[in-house]
């Protein structure tokens, strides 16, 4: 059955027209009919509205992270087009992975649960309050609530005894990773507590966010020219942190460019406006590059630099950039004086992004070591998105991060043309129209983390699920060496 449909979807592509995305920047229609298309593809890869599927999992082999980082880009997609097709979809995904405990720690997702993990989730329920997204019923946790509970989760785990701070990137010591500090789970706690701060006015949230900041500096994580790299080991005989993985990702520069710009937006402090200025800078001589084979263009595109030119980023890394481009879109917006540097920036990877979308199957696998086999692409033929901005074309990589990719490139261009940036909100806060109800308090009951660690010290999780956590967790990290080792080569 399943080798009928497969043949059968692929004569459906022969025989189907193809639609590839035309987009004229500045042309309202336009736009946002191209995001509401590279949308659909992207939506088509998740399988958890199916009879007996779980609401907010996408299929393997993504993790639970690109789920969340998913519906977050949805909010804000309703966001900045008013198209709320999948509206009801992504409040259902968002209730049910955040538990009736409000926490975002699903017991499925026990063997592979990281702070970074948690923190897509929590970021994509900060969008729906800053975004006004429809309010979940009374009776069901509430956007602000879910970010709080996750912020009270996070300054419980925060870890003094190693390295003098910061948080863990697994949350249970059973897991591989827990002896590693890295800057996208620390950064995912900066940034919500930036927003939170900024959103509720709480002096508490914008503390620990400078806390977080002076630790990622004091630790080596940022650099004194502002650059960010991914994370260090705890030596476990003295729990100091001297080994540092000095990579660096796309995601990990803007997730602390956007917390910097909300601290600027709320405080006005020059110190956030220089990490601001600081980051910004790096993060475009780092990230950015020219077009292959195109003299015409003297305006850079975004690169994953460290993996992509040897098409060796893993299924991870290929979504990396979307978030990249979401976060220099909302910088622009909160630290007006970035507008000039980042609007050409986007605007060129728009244009280069629609064109990267006129892909129908996947003709390309990356090179990489005990890579798994993605989902085919089911949305509309001509249409599945590209990796590659560089190329001027489809280069055969699809999956949920290339749509996810081209989709932020696309609907943010909204925020920084001037002929459509009246139609592109500004976050909101809670004295400027928001509208989640908070609970301070969310996330400190022992129904909730302790809760979980209890059900796990009373056996439930067995010695079968510790090895797979560690085969999974060591798969993520092999990719990244891997692909190090081959872009050093």
């Amino acid at each position: 059955m399943r080798l009928f449909e497969g043949l059968l979807f692929l004569a459906l592509l022969v025989i189907s027209p193809v639609h590839a995305i035309d987009l004229v920047l500045g042309d309202e229609a336009s736009v946002k009919a191209a995001a509401k298309t590279i949308a659909f593809g992207m939506t088509e890869y998740y399988t958890g509205d199916n009879p007996g599927d779980v609401p907010g999992n996408l299929p393997d082999p993504y993790f639970w992270w690109e789920a969340g980082a998913m519906f977050g880009m949805l909010v804000e997609y309703w966001a900045l087009t008013k198209d709320d097709t999948y509206n009801v979809m992504t409040m259902q995904a968002l209730l049910h992975q955040a538990t009736e405990n409000g926490d975002f720690m699903p017991p499925n997702q026990t063997r592979t649960l990281g702070n970074d993990d948690q923190g897509f989730w929590g970021m994509a329920a900060m969008s729906a309050a800053e975004y006004n997204f429809p309010n979940p019923p009374q009776d069901k946790p509430q956007w602000l609530a879910l970010a709080q509970s996750l912020f009270n989760q996070w300054a419980t785990r925060w870890e003094e005894s190693t390295c003098q701070g910061g948080l863990r990137w697994q949350i249970f010591s059973f897991n591989a990773g827990y002896n590693y500090k890295n800057s996208i789970s620390n950064g995912c706690f900066f940034n919500i507590a930036a927003r939170l701060a900024r959103y509720t006015g709480n002096q508490t949230y914008a503390e620990w966010a400078a806390r977080i900041w002076a630790w990622e500096e004091a630790i080596g994580l940022i650099t004194s020219d502002y650059q960010v790299h991914d994370g260090v080991h705890i030596n476990t005989n003295d729990n100091t942190c001297s080994q540092t993985d000095t990579n660096q990702w796309t995601y990990n520069a803007g997730i602390f460019l956007h917390g910097a710009a909300v601290m600027y937006n709320l405080t006005s402090n020059p110190i956030w406006r220089e990490r601001v200025e600081g980051l910004l800078r790096t993060t475009v001589s780092t990230f950015f590059t020219l077009p292959e084979n195109n003299t015409n263009s003297r305006t850079p595109v975004m690169h994953e630099q460290l993996c992509e030119p040897l098409s060796l980023c893993n299924i991870d890394q290929r979504s990396f950039k979307g978030y990249l481009t979401r976060w220099l879109a909302n910088t622009a917006q909160l630290a007006p004086f970035t507008f000039q540097t980042i609007q050409p920036l986007l605007l060129a990877d728009a244009a280069a992004a629609a064109q990267a979308c006129t892909g129908s199957v996947r003709t390309l696998v990356p090179n990489i070591p005990g890579a798994r086999p993605e989902p085919p692409f089911r949305g509309e033929p001509g249409t599945a998105c590209g990796f590659r901005w560089t190329v001027n074309g489809f280069d055969g990589q699809t999956g949920v991060g290339e749509q996810m990719n081209a989709l932020a490139a696309v609907m943010y261009s909204m925020v920084v043309d001037p002929n459509l940036s009246q139609f592109a909100p500004v976050p909101l806060t809670a004295v400027s129209g928001g509208t989640s109800k908070g609970d301070p308090s969310a996330g400190t009951s022992p129904r909730g983390a302790e809760e979980e660690r209890k059900r796990l010290l009373d056996g439930e999780i067995t010695i079968k699920d510790q090895v797979a956590a560690g085969f999974l967790t060591s798969a993520i990290v092999l990719g990244v060496v891997m692909g190090c080792i081959f872009v050093i080569i």
